[in-house]
């Protein structure tokens, strides 16, 4: 099959021009003026692009689908989960496998490969959860780099489920820093936050804006302050995930000034959404119960600043849906036991187009990076995917600048999460994905759907490669 796209303004993290762009199979093969005129481009399709963008597909570098958490497993699996993030731009995923403490990190890698092979619709890679590591265990981390699982989430935070202690993190990350992989920190002081959380709950509190207030910004810094030190140490590339306040990013900031390799990712909900969440009556503040908690909304401005600045990286989305019913009502009488997670995965390329690329805070190539290229590039994906070039895969959006959508959970052409709710009801979104390939296949054209699950292959990606970000 072979597609042409023509006409359209072309934009990279680093180029903005008016070409076509020809398609032979799953790769990019031509880029340039009038190819329609060469005898060597015979389309199958024509996809006329006039006034649209022309944009490398979306890389989502921090999902949850499928994954058990809180006594209920995430509302998406990678079937209803890779459609929406098709339907919303984004082409490629980056999720988490678990390993069970004691077990094999290779048995967690198999265990998340049956759960997407068959049902993924766009192309996948794995994280791999390390949640402990005795000294016999350190080189199945060599291992796994070369079956393309080349990156490696710790957790500071959940003591008792996935929280390791500092030797397990120095371990993992001396090892990962060997081998020339990279490690993602959640950096929250969870021990301390165990204890305001008990306090809380002796003291009667059960809402959910209490999960909120027992999750100091500082105690997030903190985290990012020791992760960065120990992975300074260590001699290994770090990425914070989900930076949510302006208190971690100083850190990172610090630990860059420095020139140490440390990058960090923040989210749509900690740039569009805050604490004033969790006061909705009754129990709807539940629907943001995430970790990190939403914040003061001043510290939306200084992460936007780290955006622009490059003090930040990437823009994900910790996709982690619940259903207000069946599954975040199991925290109605006590806050602590409100599953942790939010859906965006669908809603993120939009989202920060309409904030800000249309809000001036970003320039187009801008978003480009921060939504696609700088994820391909920190985790072994580029130039295969985040970009527009010859060679490249065919992970194409052309995304309609001037579309209007309403985001809402009655709204079938911006909801195709499995989820009963959506965090940004009723938030106009100017700038929308028209049609959506995936290595050079069409899944999504206007609101329809053309993809298939098991479509979606298995990344084994590279070292990291983030040197320069």
């Amino acid at each position: 099959m072979s597609t042409l796209i023509q006409n359209g303004r072309v934009v990279t993290a680093a180029d903005d021009y008016v070409a076509d762009v020809y398609i032979e199979g799953e790769v990019v093969s031509l880029i340039g003026k009038d190819l329609a005129a060469r005898a060597s481009v015979k389309a199958d399709r024509v996809i006329d692009a006039t006034g649209k963008l022309v944009i490398p597909g979306g890389i989502d570098p921090h999902t949850h689908l499928d994954m058990p958490f809180g006594g209920t497993t995430s509302a998406d699996d990678f079937e209803t989960g890779t459609r929406a993030a098709a339907f919303g731009g984004t082409t490629t995923i980056i999720d988490f496998a678990i390993q069970k403490k004691g077990g094999s990190t290779f048995e967690a890698l198999d265990t998340w490969r049956a759960k997407a092979e068959g049902k993924a619709s766009i192309d996948y890679g794995f994280h791999m959860i390390i949640t402990d590591l005795p000294d016999e265990r350190v080189p199945e981390m060599r291992r796994l780099a070369d079956q393309g699982v080349t990156s490696y989430k710790l957790f500071m935070a959940y003591p008792g489920v996935l929280y390791v202690d500092d030797g397990t993190l120095y371990r993992a990350f001396r090892k990962a820093g060997e081998d020339g992989t990279v490690i993602c920190m959640h950096a929250e002081n969870g021990i301390v936050i165990d204890e305001i959380v008990k306090r809380a709950r002796a003291d009667g509190h059960t809402e959910p804006k209490w999960h909120a207030l027992t999750r100091p910004t500082r105690l997030e810094a903190e985290g990012v302050h020791r992760a960065v030190a120990i992975a300074e140490v260590a001699r290994v590339p770090l990425y914070i995930v989900h930076l949510s306040c302006a208190d971690a990013m100083e850190e990172v900031r610090r630990g860059r000034a420095r020139g140490l390799p440390v990058h960090a990712e923040t989210c749509p909900q900690y740039l569009l959404l805050d604490q004033s969440y969790y006061d909705r009556p009754g129990f709807e503040g539940a629907k943001w119960v995430m970790t990190p908690a939403l914040r003061e909304k001043w510290n939306q401005d200084v992460l936007w600043q780290g955006l622009r600045m490059n003090d930040l990286q990437a823009v994900s989305t910790d996709h982690c849906p619940f259903c207000m019913k069946g599954q975040k009502d199991l925290g109605a009488n006590d806050f602590s036991k409100i599953p942790n997670g939010a859906p965006g995965l669908e809603n993120r390329m939009a989202l920060i187009y309409n904030a800000g690329v249309n809000g001036k805070r970003i320039s187009l190539n801008r978003f480009v990076q921060l939504t696609s290229t700088n994820a391909a590039k920190m985790f072994g994906l580029f130039p295969r995917k985040g970009t527009v070039a010859v060679g490249s895969d065919a992970d194409i959006v052309i995304f309609d600048p001037n579309r209007e959508e309403t985001i809402g959970i009655g709204n079938e052409r911006t909801h195709h999460m499995r989820v009963d709710y959506t965090a940004y009801e009723g938030v106009t979104v100017r700038g929308y994905p028209d049609i959506v390939l995936s290595r050079g296949k069409v899944v999504v054209d206007k609101g329809a759907w053309h993809g298939k699950s098991g479509a979606g292959a298995f990344l084994k990606r590279g070292a990291y490669s983030g040197f320069n970000l």
